[in-house]
C-alpha cells in the first residue's frame, strides 16, 4: 500500500470515526472504537505473521520505511482516540415517583397513627359512649368545668350522650359542649336522640322547631321530605356541637300496637326504606353521623326493652324479606352507625333468651357479612331492663364486644364495664387486635373531616399560588 493510499485510508477512517461520534450514543461509540482497534491489531498481527513467514522462507520483502511509519502513526492515533474518549458512566436507574396517596389512604394513615399511640387503657375507654354523669359523678351535668376536665383525663371515653335534663338554654349548651371538647385529649362523639316527634331532646327544650314524627313524614310518600327533615336536624345539631344523632328509626310499624308506633315511617318496608335512605343522606350531608336503629328490627313486637325482656317471633325469611330492607337502604346511603336492639329473635338467632345485642349471628354473620355494613356497630343503651335485669355491666359489655359490637352505650355501671373489658383484653379473652379493629372504624368517622380539610387547604393553597403567578405574569 502506497503512502497516498495509506493517508487516504487514514483520512477516511478518521472522518468515519468523527461522524459516528456525532450520531451515536457514548456507549456505542466506545464499542465501535474498540472494534476498530481490534481490527488494526489483527491487521498488524497478520502483517507481522506474513512478514515472518516470508522471512522464514527467505523470500519476504522488506517493509518499506514509509509503510512502517504509516502503521505506527495509525496506531498512535487510535491509542490517542481511546485515551481521550470520555469515560461512559452507567446510567442512573430510573426512580419512579411515589404515587400520590388517595384520600382513603391518607385517612387510614391518620387513623393507624392515632391508634398506635394510644395505651391499652385509653383504647378500651374509647369503646364507650356514656352520660356525663357516669364519669363526673354529679347528679345532673349542665356545665363543663374542672370536674369534667378531671373526669375526661381519667376516663378518655369515646363519646358523651346528652338528654333534656342537661339542656337549659342555648348559651349554656354551647358553652358546655365547647368546653367538653377542649378538655378531651381525643376527639369525642357528642351524641343525642333527635328523631323528630316525641323523641326530640332539643325540640322539647324549645331550642329548635320540631320537624314532626317519622309517621307524618312517611304519610307524605315523598322521600325528599325525609331528606329535608334530616338536613334540618343536622343543621341545628351541628350549631350546638353535636356530631352523632341516634336516628333515624329504621323499624317498620307492622303489627298492631307495635312498640315503635309513630317513630317509624310506616308499615310498608319499601316506603320505609326510601325514607330511611333519604334521612341518612340529609343528616350526613349536614355534617352529622346518622345511626339506624334498632337492628334487626323491633317493629314487630309490642314489648318495650326499656321495661324488660322483649321478643319477636318473625321468621328468618321474614326478617330478610321485610325487616332488613330499610337497614340495607340506609347502608347503601352510607350510614355511619347502626344500633343493635336488645330484643330476642329466636327464629333468627336460634336462641330463645339471647338478646340480639349478644348474638354473633346477628351482629357479625348477618349485619357485617351478609348485609355488608362496614361502619360502627353500637349497642342500644345497656342500662335498659332487658339487659340490666339479667346481666351485670361486666358480663354484658364483654358479650356485646365478642358478638361484634364496636361501642357500648350507657352501661348501667361504667366503671365495672370498663374494668371488665380491660381485664378481658389483658388475659386474652378478647384480643387487642379485636379492640383495634373497632377503633379503626370509630376513628375513621372521627377523623374523616381531617382529610377533607387537608384537601381543601391544599386546593386553596394551589389556587392562591396560581392566582399570584397569574398576577406576576400580567404585571
Amino acid at each position: 500500500m502506497g503512502n497516498k493510499e495509506v493517508k487516504e485510508t487514514q483520512l477516511n477512517d478518521r472522518e468515519l470515526l468523527a461522524e459516528r461520534r456525532q450520531l451515536r450514543k457514548k456507549r456505542r461509540i466506545r464499542n465501535q472504537i474498540m472494534a476498530y482497534v481490534t481490527l488494526v491489531l489483527v491487521f498488524v498481527i497478520v502483517a507481522s505473521g506474513g512478514y515472518l513467514t516470508w522471512n522464514y522462507f527467505g523470500s519476504a520483502p522488506e517493509v518499506p520505511p514509509q509503510e512502517e511509519e504509516s502503521n505506527s502513526v495509525m496506531q498512535s492515533q487510535v491509542e490517542e482516540l481511546i485515551q481521550n474518549e470520555p469515560e461512559i458512566s452507567k446510567p442512573e436507574p430510573t426512580v419512579e415517583p411515589e404515587p400520590e396517596p388517595t384520600p382513603e389512604e391518607k385517612l387510614n394513615e391518620i387513623v393507624d397513627a392515632a391508634i398506635g399511640m394510644m395505651p391499652l387503657e385509653d383504647k378500651v375507654a374509647g369503646l364507650f359512649i356514656v352520660t356525663p354523669e357516669a364519669i363526673t359523678g354529679v347528679g345532673t351535668a349542665i356545665k363543663a368545668g374542672e370536674g369534667t376536665k378531671t373526669a375526661l383525663e381519667a376516663n378518655p371515653v369515646g363519646g358523651l350522650v346528652y338528654f333534656e335534663k342537661n339542656i337549659k338554654n342555648s348559651e349554656q349548651l354551647l358553652e358546655m359542649i365547647s368546653n367538653t371538647n377542649l378538655y378531651s385529649r381525643y376527639p369525642l362523639f357528642i351524641a343525642i336522640d333527635e328523631e323528630g316527634g316525641s323523641v326530640s331532646r332539643l325540640a322539647k327544650k324549645k331550642l329548635v322547631t320540631n320537624v314532626g314524627t317519622a309517621a307524618d313524614i312517611g304519610e307524605t310518600g315523598d322521600a325528599a321530605n325525609a331528606y329535608t327533615a334530616g338536613e334540618t336536624i343536622a343543621s341545628y345539631m351541628s350549631h350546638y356541637g353535636f356530631n352523632l344523632n341516634f336516628a333515624p328509626v329504621a323499624d317498620i310499624n307492622n303489627v298492631k300496637d307495635s312498640f315503635i308506633g309513630d317513630r317509624a315511617y310506616g308499615d310498608d318496608h319499601e316506603l320505609v326504606g326510601s325514607m330511611v335512605a333519604s334521612a341518612v343522606l340529609g343528616m350526613e350531608d349536614g355534617g352529622v353521623s346518622a345511626c339506624l336503629k334498632h337492628f334487626p328490627g323491633i317493629g314487630s313486637t309490642t314489648d318495650d326493652t326499656h321495661k324488660g325482656q322483649a321478643v319477636t317471633y318473625r321468621t328468618a325469611d321474614e326478617f330478610r324479606e321485610i325487616e332488613f330492607m330499610p337497614f340495607q337502604a340506609g347502608i347503601e346511603s352510607g350510614v355511619d352507625f347502626i344500633m343493635i336492639s336488645h330484643v330476642a329473635a329466636p327464629e333468627l338467632t336460634q336462641n330463645n333468651l339471647e338478646p340480639c345485642v349478644f348474638s354473633k349471628t346477628v351482629v357479625t354473620d348477618i349485619l357485617r357479612n351478609e348485609l355488608g355494613f362496614t361502619g360502627v356497630v353500637i349497642t342500644d343503651a345497656m342500662n335498659m331492663k332487658a339487659i340490666s335485669e339479667y346481666y351485670d355491666s361486666a358480663e354484658a359489655s364483654i358479650k356485646a364486644i365478642k358478638a361484634g359490637c364496636d361501642m357500648i352505650l350507657m352501661p348501667e355501671d361504667y366503671k365495672m364495664a370498663y374494668e371488665a373489658v380491660l381485664q378481658a383484653v389483658k388475659d386474652g379473652t378478647i384480643s387487642e387486635e379485636r379492640i383495634n379493629d373497632s377503633l379503626r372504624r370509630i376513628y375513621r368517622i372521627k377523623y374523616a373531616h381531617m382529610v377533607a380539610d387537608l384537601e381543601e387547604e391544599i386546593q386553596s393553597s394551589e389556587s392562591a399560588e396560581n392566582s399570584e403567578s397569574t398576577e406576576n405574569t400580567e404585571n
